[in-house]
């Protein structure tokens, strides 16, 4: 269990962390009050727009609750239990994370079941893993016999059980060992161990998200359920329990939903979305419920230079798209086509005027997940008016 002791919170590995790495405050104040005009908010600021972000929760909810599917959202997304605890009161069975520090977050934050799609490797992670799951229930997935043998020894010492997902490489070229006997193996060793519960398949086809055409996703994940089904049906006939085969995205949980063989889904970028799953042919069934408000800090008579720059988003899957005011009125004509480290040109396109020296604008982010880890706060809004502030708890959280 976690101690506080002299400003540093005391892990059971004896790892030390300051306070407020691990805290549900962040360390800045709010660039908000509740009650404030959106157009009032300091910049740059997260921005939800709390109808949008609802509507986004509960399409996803319905749609899963409707055919009988699991949600397990991905936290890695939003990393804020105040969201998470929005979920799960829409049906979701829990949450994922990616990092061990993540799932201490969410647990912390009230999150009692988190599944850490990812393998976890050395001793340190693997007993801050043991002792969260004397917390909460915690799965977390395998790709090697060794690590196995490794979290069995740290959940038996920690006298914890642990769930474990055997994960497949199903086209992603990533984490997973090869589908089919390797996978049987790989369940065997687990089934064997003490302390450990195999629970299933983990078949991810992170890839496969943002391929742009509609044929080219249903490809991509017709061949990743065929190759969980033989593994499914080689661990089962062994006589092995695989009750879950869980994976699927925003890009592509339609596909797996439907495939008859993946019974939980772990969409993320759906809360918020960004501008690259805007790129995928086929209408989007989520809005953009999440942007950057940013404030015009200097201007030119060919540009104007907003303060949010690569400290404020990420471009790697593209420059952040101009989508409106700061009271929410689309706007178009106006380019993010530049970024430094605190700053984003903006440039006309075919006429349009420039925004003016203390303007405001919203910015639809490249991608999500790292914007949002750049934030210490969400800004929630509703009718205009900034109605909710949420810490970004596990801002930073990647260890």
């Amino acid at each position: 269990m976690i101690q506080v002791s002299s400003g540093r919170r005391i892990l059971p590995a004896g790892l030390y962390l300051p306070i407020s790495m691990t805290s549900n405050t962040p360390q800045w104040p709010a660039p908000a009050v509740i009650g404030m005009p959106v157009a009032e908010v300091d910049t740059p600021a997260l921005i939800v727009e709390l109808d949008l972000l609802e509507a986004n929760l509960k399409r996803l909810a319905d749609y899963a609750n409707g055919r009988g599917l699991r949600l397990r959202p991905h936290a890695k997304m939003h990393k804020c239990p105040a969201l998470a605890q929005r979920q799960l009161a829409l049906g979701a069975v829990g949450v994922c994370c990616q990092k061990v520090s993540e799932a201490e977050a969410m647990v912390a934050g009230g999150v009692a079941d988190v599944l850490i799609t990812n393998e976890v490797v050395g001793a340190p992670k693997l007993a801050r893993v043991a002792a969260l799951a004397r917390q909460a229930r915690i799965g977390v997935c395998v790709d090697d016999a060794g690590a196995a043998r490794a979290l069995s020894a740290a959940a038996a010492q920690a006298g914890a059980t642990v769930d474990v997902y055997v994960e497949i490489d199903v086209g992603a070229k990533r984490c997973g060992v090869v589908p089919g006997p390797a996978a049987l193996d790989l369940a065997r060793v687990v089934a064997a161990l003490p302390n450990l519960r195999l629970m299933g398949l983990q078949a991810y086809h992170g890839s496969a998200q943002h391929l742009r055409t509609p044929a080219e996703r249903a490809a991509a994940i017709m061949q990743a359920a065929e190759l969980a089904k033989l593994s499914r049906d080689l661990i089962l006939n062994a006589g092995l329990p695989c009750p879950i085969i869980t994976g699927a995205g925003t890009g592509t949980f339609e596909l797996e939903g439907a495939s008859g063989v993946y019974n939980e889904l772990q969409p993320g970028s759906y809360a918020f979305m960004d501008a690259d799953y805007a790129r995928n042919a086929a209408d989007a069934p989520f809005a953009h419920s999440l942007t950057i408000l940013a404030t015009v800090m200097s201007r030119a008579p060919g540009h104007a230079v907003l303060d949010a720059g690569l400290k404020a988003h990420s471009i790697d899957s593209g420059m952040a798209v101009v989508s409106a005011d700061a009271n929410g009125r689309p706007l178009k004509g106006l380019d993010y086509r530049k970024a430094s480290d605190e700053h984003g040109v903006v440039f006309p396109l075919d006429g349009a005027s420039l925004p003016a020296l203390g303007d405001k604008l919203r910015l639809i982010p490249g991608h999500i997940d790292p914007t949002v880890n750049l934030h210490d706060w969400i800004v929630c809004v509703r009718a205009g008016r900034v109605a909710e502030l949420w810490p970004v708890t596990a801002r930073g959280a990647m260890w």
